[in-house]
């Protein structure tokens, strides 16, 4: 009981509050512009398009691809953030790109004042480097896998735009992303071998990553 006061004090939670509020009305803008649906309904399906892939649950009520490619950027860019810490939700988490805004911030405080100590915080609490750097590690290993599948699967036959939609969704384990495998169409007519690939980055995803690819360094097989 009153519990949810604590939500309000937490960093991330009003991040995950705003930026999906935000993403929802440029979306309806979008929406109402481009379709002439009464402004309740753009902004219903665009809340609902919204949620449903931060949160990484995956449905959709509405094909947003034929929303113009305003809404199609913004649902690509949200395919990379995924919900709160803690939840079950895949991609990347809205704690991971607070505190990495919040450092790059810091960074240029440092700049201007190399001589000042200042700490990066969360919740009034200050984060350790070593969180930081882990972070980091994590955002970089991210990025280059979703070079390295979408390249991979371009080079199997799909275009550019279906290549980059299907290895971000699979990778934030999303469900519906942009081309090919928007939310009008299905995984079912990939090949094969696109399909083990999408597999594999959909595996290392929901494990975030590390309790996969520590696998391949030779530390883990090392006996003590």
């Amino acid at each position: 009981r009153g519990r949810w006061k604590k939500v309000w004090k937490s960093d991330e939670a009003k991040a995950y509050f705003l930026l999906t509020l935000a993403f929802t009305l440029v979306i309806t803008f979008f929406v109402f512009q481009k379709t002439g649906h009464p402004l309740e309904k753009a902004f219903r399906d665009s809340l609902f398009q919204v949620v449903s892939i931060v949160t990484t649950t995956g449905y959709v009520s509405a094909y947003y691809t034929e929303w113009g490619n305003g809404p199609l950027i913004l649902f690509f860019i949200l395919l990379f953030v995924g919900a709160c810490s803690g939840s079950t939700s895949g991609g990347i988490k809205i704690i991971r790109h607070l505190v990495f805004l919040k450092n790059s911030i810091l960074e240029f405080k440092r700049i201007l004042h190399p001589r000042a100590v200042v700490p990066l915080k969360l919740n009034g609490q200050v984060v350790r480097p070593k969180i930081m750097t882990h972070i980091l590690v994590f955002l970089l290993l991210y990025l280059i896998l979703f070079v390295a599948g979408s390249v991979a699967v371009s080079l199997l036959g799909l275009d550019f735009e279906t290549s980059i939609g299907a290895v971000a969704t699979s990778l934030g384990n999303v469900g519906p992303g942009i081309g090919g495998v928007g939310p009008d169409q299905t995984f079912a007519w990939l090949p094969g071998s696109v399909k083990w690939i999408l597999t594999a980055l959909m595996l290392m995803g929901r494990l975030e990553l590390f309790t996969i690819l520590v696998l391949f360094t030779p530390y883990f097989w090392k006996s003590n």
